[in-house]
């Protein structure tokens, strides 16, 4: 299959992704600009981590309007597979191809570290390759990563099994301090009710390899690519 990783001003992470695809899980892989306008036939866009235009006014509301972003838009609203890690999550709460909103990290600071997550629903095409209740560790790198949402639209994600990775404990317990970002109910990941579109705050390119101290974040490629090979 192929990738296509979208790089805006101030992406720092599209490199890391784009190894991450290409010569880790040996897919075809390249970098689409963000003025342009074509999406070069890829199977799966990624949004990669960053700052993108600096975080200015607030994460992702400048990025939603590079050019770009409206064939992003189509094409997930098609059905295409679209994966956004970290400012990535950010953009696509912007788009609206993702409910809610984030907000500042609960203790004003930006978190750079190892963290837990649960795989909470297991059949979806980035969680698919794992099991539900598996615990993962993943690198998480940002400052707004608090989830919010209304109390209707929490019982909606609830209700659909939205909620495909939550911060948890070693155990896979669900505790106040394993919630490092203070995100409502815990959210890591956040899929669209299509189960298409997928958000999530922690790195899985950061953890790719035995180098870089942890492969759990395979997981969620290795769920993209099987899914693809199956539906595409």
């Amino acid at each position: 299959m192929k990738f296509g990783v979208v790089v805006f001003p101030g992406s720092n992470c599209d490199n890391d992704t784009l190894y991450a695809v290409r010569d880790v899980f040996e897919q075809e892989a390249e970098f689409l600009w963000h003025k342009d306008h074509d999406l070069r036939s890829a199977d799966c866009i990624i949004l990669p981590g960053g700052f993108s235009y600096g975080d200015y006014l607030r994460s992702g509301a400048i990025a939603r309007f590079s050019p770009l972003m409206q064939e992003v838009r189509e094409f997930a609203l098609k059905g295409g597979l679209v994966l956004g890690i970290c400012n990535g999550f950010q953009v696509l709460l912007e788009l609206g191809l993702l409910p809610g909103a984030m907000l500042r990290n609960k203790d004003l600071k930006f978190l750079c570290r190892h963290v837990h997550l649960r795989v909470d629903n297991a059949e979806t095409p980035f969680t698919r390759a794992g099991e539900e209740g598996q615990v993962l560790r993943i690198p998480i790198a940002h400052f707004d990563g608090n989830y919010f949402i209304d109390e209707a639209g929490q019982a909606e994600i609830e209700r659909n099994r939205q909620a495909v990775l939550r911060y948890c404990d070693e155990q896979g317990r669900l505790t106040d301090e394993a919630n490092v970002n203070g995100s409502l109910g815990h959210i890591a990941g956040l899929i669209n009710t299509q189960g298409n579109v997928l958000g999530m705050m922690p790195h899985p390119e950061r953890a790719s390899e035995h180098l870089l101290d942890s492969e759990d974040g395979r997981i969620i490629f290795r769920s993209i690519i099987e899914h693809f090979k199956e539906t595409g």
